[in-house]
């Protein structure tokens, strides 16, 4: 999975129509986590150039917020697709960390199959971790496997229900060379713009170098494979509405609408429009790309304003209770979840 760090802050008020309020948690993470806009030593060229190009043609193209510690972070650097060897990008598997620290145990590598049930309530789950079939006990369970793993555990468990109606928040990558600039290692998604109206997010989209040339390659460009560092990127991430289905192995099931493909192919029209401006030629894009599946688990559908199942004592937190499609990073919104779910199941 691509974490970038972007720390989109959470629709407080949306939340609430499910009866929902983290406006505590927001709070609390935002005192907590680092969350900054990386000061302009920290902007690679290529970022510095799309911002110039998309203010020049009139776009209010601003900084993102990371959570990202600052003293830490590196320019010339374009680790943080692959996870960041300085510790600058905040993670959850610090928060990992510290609970082992605490006498929490970690399996890692275990792969749970289904929750164990008794009495209509949750008493544990299965899994399996080398070659062999567990069982772990505990009063509660909290399912965090992921907008397609935990509906597929839920499926798995008894409710069926799980895994239909959901959204992957579409992408779709635009790429044009430059002369002039060689650049290409600096941290993704630093600015944008959010076209609230019309339903999409444009960003700078810095690839590393290998996973540049697979989309060049696959989309028969080899003549642009190896123009990594004189290439721009913007990617186009839009909002899809609720639909298809996930198969019992987690197999995704839903076809891009035809107004799915207007919005993604409007933005893609004005990346282009702020590549050009920007001096760069040859340009093309990627596929369709699928970014954030979730909604599989949705709040006032498959579980509760406590984030509770029809079962007592299981329990979901991660992006498959988002229950509406928002077409914008969810980490910060989950991170505010997962603060109240905790406050919960702790009293």
């Amino acid at each position: 999975m691509s974490y970038y760090a972007t720390a989109w802050e959470p629709p407080v008020e949306a939340l609430k129509r499910y009866g929902i309020d983290v406006s505590r948690e927001l709070e609390e993470i935002r005192s907590e986590l680092p969350i900054n806009v990386l000061p302009d030593e920290l902007i690679g060229p290529f970022a510095r150039r799309i911002t110039a190009s998309a203010r020049d043609l009139g776009y209010e193209w601003d900084k993102f917020r990371k959570f990202v510690y600052l003293d830490k972070c590196r320019p010339d650097c374009d680790k943080c697709i692959y996870g960041c060897p300085h510790g600058a990008k905040w993670t959850a598997r610090m928060y990992a960390e510290e609970a082992v620290g605490s006498g929490a145990t970690l399996l890692n590598g275990a792969q749970v199959m289904r929750v164990l049930v008794e009495n209509g309530k949750a008493v544990g789950v299965e899994f399996r971790m080398s070659g062999g079939e567990q069982k772990a006990l505990a009063p509660q369970v909290v399912l965090s496997a992921g907008g397609i793993g935990s509906p597929v555990i839920l499926r798995a468990s008894g409710i069926k229900a799980a895994g239909r109606d959901f959204f992957f928040d579409p992408l779709i990558g635009i790429f044009g060379t430059v002369k002039g600039i060689k650049g290409g290692r600096e941290f993704p998604m630093a600015a944008g713009c959010h076209f609230e109206d019309e339903g999409y997010i444009l960003s700078d989209y810095n690839l590393p170098a290998p996973l540049y040339m697979a989309f060049a390659c696959e989309m028969l460009r080899f003549d642009r494979a190896f123009s990594h560092s004189r290439t721009l990127q913007i990617m186009v991430k839009a909002r899809d509405p609720l639909g298809g289905r996930l198969t019992d192995k987690g197999a995704v099931r839903k076809r891009l609408t035809a107004d799915d493909k207007r919005r993604l192919l409007h933005g893609c029209e004005r990346a282009k429009s702020i590549l050009k401006h920007a001096g760069a030629k040859n340009i093309f894009r990627t596929w369709y790309i699928a970014a954030h599946p979730g909604g599989t688990a949705k709040v006032g559908d498959l579980v509760d304003s406590d984030l509770q199942t029809e079962i007592e004592n299981l329990y979901v937190c991660d992006c498959s209770v988002i229950p509406a499609a928002w077409g914008f990073p969810p980490v910060f919104t989950i991170l505010c979840l997962a603060k109240r779910l905790a406050g919960h199941l702790s009293a």
